[in-house]
Order: structure tokens, then C-alpha cells, then sequence
């Protein structure tokens, strides 16, 4: 079983404080249709929107989970029946986008992704990898890679209609600056909300939304 994370638990924290019955995050919450959570692991975050929605009668979105590690899914899929969830959350085993059918296309409002953040200790890409090793943590060569894949391919699923939003984690072990300048030349503008110091490093909640 997937167990939830700091990470996981920083986004979750930030959420508690900016739902309302009303806005979501100052997006009007009759707005948010279609949530995506990527990189769902245990799936907490889909799990607490489920409960967001118990809670608040104005909240109604639909919500999607999808990760690239089937483990990862069926996790999920256990621990949304743990808490008493009965296939409210539509699963979608993908790296990234790759899999997810075209009539997903720009249909989300909001999309969470909690990646592989940190530095990649492989120092020559090409190497053939032990299978019996954990690479979820491997966020590429500089630690932002995934990121900056992930938000390239983001624009694609996002609705157009109105404001939307991401939601993703980075850690102070990558380059930030560098980052968060890549991120400007993709066309988003981004936010620091939140940060919690772990052991060595700070990770980082931010919120990208189109500008370009």
C-alpha cells in the first residue's frame, strides 16, 4: 500500500483553507467541473476532495485520479473504499497524459500534480535501470524535467472557457530560479502558496495558471 507524504499532506493543508461553499480557491465553485489529481499514489487528495463534496452541497465536480504505476492505483482504488467511497473516482493508469482518451481534452478546470521532484543520481541517462529500484522520486537530470513535460502537455486538458488552474509540489534540491523561468517562457504565470521545511530540503506548493 501507497502511503500519503508530506507532500501530499502540504497541498491538503493549503485546500483546507481556501474551499469555501462558495469559491474554490477564488474560482467560483459552480465553475470547477472536471478535477484531475496526477500522480495520485495513495490517492489522498482525490480522497479529501471526495469529502469536500460530501460536505459542501455547491461542490459537484467530477473527480479523476491517474498515476503511471498500476501499484499506485490500486492503492487508490482500496483506500477510496476505506473510506467509504464507492467508485466516485474515475482511475487512469498514464505517464502523464499519454494515455488518457481524447475526449478529455480540454475538459479540466483544475489539475493537482505531486511529482517526481528531486534530481535524478544517474548520471548517464541512458543507462539500463534496476527494475527492483524506486524511481518515483526522479524528477529527471535537474529535478524539473517531469514538471516542465507535464505542464507542456497540461495546456492540452485544460478547459478553455474560463480560469483554470495547476496545482504542483518542487523541491529547494532542484534549481527553482531556473524553473520557475522555464515555466514563465511556457506561458504560465506561477505562485508560491505554501512551503513546509522536510529533513534537508523545502518542498514547495505552487499554483501555474495561462497567461500566453
Amino acid at each position: 500500500m501507497y502511503s500519503p507524504s508530506d507532500d501530499s499532506y502540504l497541498i491538503i493543508d493549503y485546500l483546507k483553507n481556501h474551499i469555501t461553499l462558495t469559491h474554490f480557491d477564488s474560482l467560483k465553485i459552480e465553475n470547477v467541473n472536471n478535477i484531475l489529481d496526477m500522480g495520485t499514489g495513495s490517492g489522498i487528495v482525490a480522497i479529501f476532495l471526495l469529502l469536500v463534496k460530501k460536505a459542501n452541497p455547491n461542490f459537484s465536480a467530477n473527480i479523476y485520479a491517474s498515476d503511471i504505476d498500476q501499484n499506485a492505483i490500486d492503492s487508490a482504488k482500496a483506500n477510496e473504499k476505506c473510506n467509504r467511497f464507492n467508485n466516485q473516482i474515475t482511475f487512469i493508469q498514464s505517464d502523464l497524459f499519454k494515455s488518457f482518451p481524447a475526449d478529455l481534452k480540454h475538459r479540466f478546470d483544475i489539475i493537482f500534480f505531486n511529482p517526481p521532484y528531486l534530481p535524478s543520481i544517474v548520471s548517464d541517462r541512458n543507462l539500463e535501470r534496476n527494475n527492483s529500484q524506486d524511481y518515483t522520486w526522479d524528477g529527471g537530470e535537474k529535478g524539473f524535467e517531469v514538471i516542465l513535460d507535464f505542464l507542456k502537455q497540461a495546456r492540452n486538458f485544460l478547459r478553455k472557457e474560463h480560469k483554470t488552474r495547476i496545482y504542483y509540489v518542487c523541491s529547494s534540491k532542484t534549481n527553482l530560479q531556473k524553473l520557475y523561468e522555464r515555466i514563465s517562457q511556457l506561458g504560465f504565470k506561477n505562485t508560491i502558496l505554501k512551503k513546509t521545511h522536510i529533513f534537508f530540503e523545502d518542498l514547495f506548493l505552487n499554483r501555474s495558471e495561462i497567461v500566453s
